[in-house]
């Protein structure tokens, strides 16, 4: 199932399922209030305040989580750059007749590595990329210990540039990782029966009144809704509203300065 597909049926489950639970815990209030008025919520304030504050940690824990890998991922990116960049720049101490075929090999492989995140979300096409940029690291790392052990090479292309591109094909490994980084299912799960939970408490606090208050009953779903889907779309950022792809610039940048 499509990531952004799932995370809108997700939020739209908490709030139709939070809708239910307000009604249902108000039902459940009246019918208590009937029998025993005086005693229907005797010490509910504090179970109430209890399950409230939990809904409010697990989203704030989400939310930041959520933020926190985020600006990792835009980190990422400016680093990656940087690695390309350092390692391009080190070829100048290779044998220039050595020089022309890697450029042009760092090229593709610069254009190959923005494919990669631009095909998104078609995994299958992205993976396809990720495998060509892939041979093309092979490729640039031969090419370069040939360089840098044939006759007039300074030991200082060794020295230098091996390490260099050595980072750059690790930096790889970490967006690669970094895209698959979630937190757990069972912190959404939670999230979710807590959310509800607080719905069900909260329409039983609401029974008092002879009409339902639509404004707060949908108001406190939707509210509780739109955060759960803001934290997910942040967990997807090539996907959703929410996106870093304006940092992809930073590549955009370094591809057009190295032709």
């Amino acid at each position: 199932m499509d990531p952004m597909f799932a995370s809108l049926l997700f939020a739209l489950g908490v709030f139709v399922g939070m809708l239910i639970m307000l009604d249902v815990g108000r039902r459940i209030g009246a019918r208590q209030l009937a029998n025993d008025p005086k005693g229907a919520r005797t010490g509910t304030g504090t179970i109430e305040a209890a399950v409230f504050a939990l809904l409010g940690l697990l989203i704030a824990f989400t939310f930041s989580g959520a933020v926190s890998r985020f600006d990792a991922r835009r980190h990422l990116i400016v680093e990656e750059t940087n690695a390309i960049g350092t390692a391009y720049l080190r070829l100048d101490l290779l044998p220039a007749g050595a020089q022309p075929v890697l450029r042009e090999t760092f090229r593709q492989y610069v254009d190959s590595r923005l494919q990669v995140y631009r095909k998104l979300p078609d995994v299958q096409a992205a993976k396809l990329e990720l495998a060509q940029a892939t041979k093309l690291q092979g490729e640039i790392w031969t090419q370069a210990v040939a360089a840098s052990q044939a006759e007039g090479a300074s030991s200082a292309s060794r020295m230098l540039l091996l390490p260099a591109l050595n980072q750059m094909i690790d930096i790889t490994t970490s967006r690669t990782m970094a895209v698959q980084m979630h937190p757990p299912l069972i912190i959404f799960a939670m999230l979710f029966l807590v959310a509800l939970t607080s719905a069900l408490l909260a329409g039983y606090g609401m029974a008092g009144g002879k009409s339902r208050r639509w404004i707060h009953v949908v108001g406190f779903a939707l509210v509780v809704a739109l955060s759960v889907y803001v934290i997910l779309d942040i967990e997807f950022p090539r996907l959703g509203l929410i996106r870093v792809n304006a940092f992809d610039q930073a590549l955009v940048d370094l591809l057009n300065s190295i032709k």
